[in-house]
């Protein structure tokens, strides 16, 4: 009798044989091939469902963990638990050129892991907003009367007092951090509106604020401030979560002997103010950097850690920022002008029925410059494309490479495999008017530029008035917008040598409904070793100088000064 014998798709303890009883013999083959199509069909099935079983396991973790990423987002947006004793805080105090704000940060205990950052985020009042306040003018208005400058700061000061809880001001650390208005002033006025402030707000006020928590930071620092914060934000200091997430090969500096680790690709940040410009982004160990435009810095609250460690190019132009760049250019028109009135005999500029025909101006606008007593008079042409020609010098671009602006060394920037994020004038100028701020597109751009620089001023004076630019868009926006247009676009194109092809710049004023400032990086920066609260120890950087305090730190309750005074071993 015919038999037939299964083994070859099983383990040897499987092995079996069929006996077609009854069959004729001519099924016998037929029958043996639908029992291995069958069991190769079972196999099939088995492999497949097993696949889709895993993939959807780990696709629903990936989900999940990005919906918890999402639920932080949304629970940041929530009101500040004030009766949370474990909610920690800290104020920043950003004066800037043209005026100073306070932010109020807050953050829950640290959970302890080395390899976690503080879960710092804005402090929300109980109507769900940022608690931020605004004062004008800036700071460095007082440098004729310093004593004044106590007085000036008290209003926004007294704003965070009222919202920080008052059992938690002893350790709360209040910075006042100014930039470029008052880099400008002479030493020894700077050294006389920090000393008003450091000698009368511990008089009146209880936060944490010793001497090293007053100072005119650098450009350097404010550009990896900024850097810090959007990353921060944007969740670049995190763990790899998933496959998705664009991720870069990094050898940490000074741990030649590790292999390289995978972390996150960071972005890049461009902040334009009104006085200077900054540029920071991450580069490799192998890229030659000169120290002075090069930040080493670890983010880790355990310096042994070096997960944390992040190598930034930053570098800063005083004098490029958009209200700077425009009195340059309106220095350069009136010095010219005057010159070529003399040698030719002519009047341009003199009278308003012969104006200084600008390009960089709105269509019939008529405007004025005033310098040393003298008035020239101006009037607009609108022309975009000449503007950018005009002013295109004012890069101090040089024939050498990899340079940019003011012939300052420029690391490469891997256009295909980078992101950018662009602040303050690279937002203004793309959102306020314009209204096309976030993804950056220079084509789109340019062809509204050139649009509204053609516009009669009659006509933009019309539509402001029936509110069709952005509600905190002001005259001196509209009538600075065309020049500040070609301004950034020269600066990102030429100075930074961005190609107008670049399609990874998203300028922005909000990450996750969340203002994104320097102030942000700030106090993540400066509180970054707090954790070690927790063991007993505080450790305080200053420039070039770290400093272990043990036995000052005091909880608040033993009574102890607020005040923190280590000395920094030289």
């Amino acid at each position: 009798m015919g038999r037939i014998g299964i083994s070859c798709l099983f383990p040897a303890s499987w092995h079996f044989s069929i006996s077609p009883v009854g069959c004729p013999r001519i099924l016998n083959t037929n029958l043996r091939q639908i029992i291995v199509i069958s069991v190769l069909a079972a196999a099939a099935s088995l492999l497949y469902f097993s696949v889709v079983i895993i993939r959807n396991k780990y696709g629903r973790l990936s989900r999940d963990k990005k919906f918890q990423r999402y639920l932080a987002r949304v629970t940041d947006i929530e009101a500040t638990d004030t009766n949370n004793p474990n909610v920690n805080y800290g104020v920043v105090v950003d004066c800037g050129s043209s005026g100073s704000r306070i932010f109020v940060y807050c953050w829950p205990r640290h959970n302890g892991n080395p390899h976690d950052l503080l879960d710092i985020r804005q402090m929300r009042d109980k109507n769900r907003k940022p608690v931020v306040m605004k004062i004008k003018p800036g700071i460095s208005e007082f440098a004729t009367s310093p004593e004044k400058v106590s007085d000036y700061i008290s209003p926004l000061l007294n704003f965070a007092a009222e919202h920080v809880p008052r059992a938690k001001h002893k350790e709360t650390p209040l910075y006042i951090l100014c930039t470029a208005g008052m880099r400008i002033l002479p030493e020894s006025q700077q050294k006389a509106i920090l000393e008003d402030l450091l000698t009368d707000i511990p008089v009146h006020f209880d936060f944490l604020f010793s001497d090293s928590h007053a100072e005119v930071i650098s450009g350097k620092q404010e550009g990896v401030y900024a850097w810090i914060g959007i990353n921060f934000v944007l969740g670049r200091f995190e763990h790899i979560e998933d496959d998705e997430e664009a991720v870069v090969e990094v050898n940490i500096p000074g741990s030649e002997s590790r292999e390289a680790i995978l972390r996150k690709r960071t972005a890049g940040i461009l902040d334009m103010g009104g006085v200077s410009t900054q540029i920071a982004y991450e580069v490799p160990k192998t890229e030659e950097v000169a120290k002075n435009l090069l930040a080493e810095f670890n983010l880790g609250c355990d310096v042994h850690q070096t997960e944390h460690v992040y190598r930034v190019y930053v570098a800063t132009f005083l004098g490029f920022g958009g209200n700077a760049a425009r009195q340059r250019y309106e220095d350069r028109i009136f010095a010219n002008t005057v010159q070529k009135n003399r040698l030719l005999g002519k009047q341009t500029g003199l009278a308003p029925d012969t104006p200084y025909l600008d390009p960089c101006l709105p269509l019939d606008i008529k405007d004025e410059i005033q310098q040393n007593g003298q008035t020239m008079y101006l009037r607009g042409t609108g022309d975009f494309d000449l503007c950018r020609e005009t002013i295109q010098p004012f890069m101090n671009k040089t024939n050498e490479t990899q340079t940019s602006l003011n012939g300052v060394y420029q690391p490469p920037i891997h256009f295909q495999n980078s992101e950018f994020y662009g602040f303050s004038e690279f937002y203004y100028c793309t959102e306020d008017v314009l209204r096309m701020g976030g993804d950056y597109n220079a084509a789109t751009f340019t062809k509204a530029a050139k649009d509204y620089c053609a516009t009669k001023w009659s006509i933009l004076r019309e539509r402001f008035d029936r509110g069709l630019y952005a509600s905190h868009a002001d005259l001196h926006r509209l009538k600075y917008q065309c020049f500040k247009s070609a301004w950034m676009f020269e600066v990102f194109h030429r100075g930074f040598s961005f190609p107008v092809n670049y399609k990874n710049l998203k300028t922005a004023l909000q990450v996750y409904d969340k203002e994104v400032q320097w102030t942000l990086g700030a106090i993540l920066y400066r509180t970054r070793f707090l954790p070690l609260r927790e063991i007993g120890m505080l450790i305080i950087l200053s420039e070039g100088c770290l400093e272990l305090c043990r036995p000052i730190w005091q909880p608040p309750s033993s009574g102890a000064t607020k005040h923190l005074k280590c000395t920094c071993p030289r």
